[in-house]
């Protein structure tokens, strides 16, 4: 019987597709099992009396038509005759996509686009010297990148790449790009240059508009995206009702502390209830594992070379901290001939050096339903940091006060308008690519060499996938699940291969 059973590690992205794929495409029934109460994973969304947060900010856009499909099929988009999305719930927007820099105390477009806006704000001395930067690096790109700073430098110019990208980059890692691998470029982003945005801008001259599919844009270029009305989370809360209808199980408050093995073969997963501290055995024929590799390895029943345990212990992974902030207005407005009105933007990066702050939601711009007061504005502020750092271990109410005094520094905010507040901490969000990462080549190989083992998702691969990306892994697995494909490797090509490279 348990040949016929999957148990899936993890409700996020990739879990919960690996689950819903098996139930539609084979006879194989998922057991899902998920530590914490909620589904989604980094995609979940919090609910704070009413205000809904998105972690992390998820755009549902994808260049996989397979992936785009998927979505609509489990939420419908809100029709073109249909201006009013109030009458359901499970309704995907179509929603205008707006991001930008905050910098020198002023904004700039994301990406950087060089209009006379661009140009003004820089200054003509600084802006000379990033396009001769960019010429002497077009002419003359280093040879053979090895590190992330060398992969800016040859696609942007070093003055560019010291303006835009070296601060706010190392804000979110904790570590010099000089130290981190070119592969997160590659992997994140390959797709963009300033020729690319050249070719973008003229492109966008001649065209009516952007159809929803957007296949041949830049990621971080499209225009709109598809966003659940309730959030992220409603995707994937109903991802799960449907794999329950099917059969399926999807179990909350379980963590997977161990996994039996005979030979090159998973047996089982023990798990343990983290209220009650039950324990429970879940034999079966697969696994498909979206936790952090470093704790999987350590979960293995057996004896595992000394080597692939160094290897995986030094693993690292990057955290972060939101701050939402219910406040009654921003002191930056979007004047218009009106009056003036809550700026357009869904995020902003700050990359003002003098604040510990990376990046600014405004969550009533990804949708307005997560905010049940439209005359109040509801913001969440990234702080990357590392779990159980000073900044981690930082008191609620302190990490409360050092945010809404950032923003009054820099000018965003006015001191006195903070409302109420809430504080979320999520471990392992970004698996890094410095540490051991040199090393994770021998760990894939060691943990490959478990046939019936599938590793999918951000955490399961250590890959810095986007939550299409995650999703694709899962039914590539499950695709080779159904066809008898023993081999694994094209699990591993997914955001590897050019079209499906995010762009930033």
């Amino acid at each position: 019987m348990s040949e016929k059973i999957a148990v899936i590690i993890g409700a996020g992205p990739a879990g919960l597709t690996a689950a819903y794929e098996l139930l539609v495409r084979t006879g194989i029934r998922p057991i899902v099992l998920e530590k914490s109460g909620s589904m989604g994973g980094i995609a979940r969304t919090v609910n704070y009396k009413g205000y809904r947060m998105d972690i992390g900010g998820h755009r549902f856009f994808s260049k996989s038509a397979r992936v785009m499909d998927w979505w609509q099929n489990i939420m419908p988009i809100q029709a073109d005759d249909d201006p009013d999305p109030n009458r359901q719930d499970l309704l995907m927007l179509l929603r205008k996509r707006r991001s930008r820099i905050y910098f020198l105390r002023k904004f700039f477009d994301y990406p950087i686009r060089l209009s006379v806006d661009t140009l003004s704000k820089l200054g003509f001395r600084r802006t000379l010297r990033i396009g001769l930067s960019y010429l002497k690096s077009a002419a003359f790109p280093i040879r053979d990148e090895q590190t992330l700073e060398q992969f800016f430098i040859n696609r942007f110019g070093k003055e560019l790449y010291l303006t835009f990208f070296k601060s706010y980059t190392e804000k979110v890692w904790g570590v010099p790009c000089n130290e981190i691998s070119a592969e997160w470029g590659e992997q994140r982003v390959k797709g963009l240059s300033i020729a690319r945005s050249i070719q973008h801008f003229v492109k966008r001259c001649f065209r009516r508009g952007p159809s929803v599919a957007q296949s041949d844009t830049e990621t971080s270029l499209i225009e709109q995206f598809l966003y659940p009305k309730l959030g992220p989370g409603q995707m994937w809360d109903e991802v799960a009702s449907r794999i329950r209808e099917k059969g399926g199980t999807v179990l909350t408050g379980w963590e997977a502390v161990r996994l039996g093995t005979d030979g090159q073969r998973i047996e089982a997963v023990e798990a343990v209830h983290g209220e009650t501290g039950e324990r429970k055995v879940f034999p079966a024929g697969y696994f498909f594992s979206t936790m952090p590799v470093q704790e999987l390895i350590r979960s293995l029943d057996h004896e595992v070379p000394p080597a692939l345990v160094e290897a995986s212990e030094g693993l690292m992974y990057r955290d972060f901290i939101t701050v939402g902030l219910l406040v009654r207005g921003l002191k930056v407005q979007e004047k218009n001939p009106h009056g003036s009105r809550l700026i357009r933007d869904n995020w902003i990066y700050i990359q003002e050096p003098d604040v510990l702050v990376g990046r600014l939601q405004i969550f009533n711009n990804w949708s307005p339903y997560l905010v049940p007061d439209p005359s109040k504005v509801w913001i969440g502020l990234e702080y990357f940091c590392n779990e159980g750092g000073d900044l981690w271990r930082t008191p609620d109410g302190d990490l409360v006060h050092l945010a809404a005094s950032e923003l009054t520094r820099i000018g965003i905010l006015e001191g006195d308008a903070v409302l109420d507040a809430t504080v979320i901490r999520v471990p392992k969000a970004y698996p890094a690519y410095f540490g051991s990462y040199s090393r994770f080549p021998l760990i894939r190989e060691y943990l490959d060499g478990f046939e019936n083992l599938f590793l999918i998702g951000r955490n399961g691969m250590h890959r810095y996938n986007n939550q299409d990306h995650s999703m694709l892994t899962a039914m590539v697995a499950v695709d080779n699940l159904a066809a008898g494909v023993s081999s694994k490797e094209n699990i591993w090509t997914v955001n590897a291969e050019k079209e499906y490279h995010e762009s930033a």
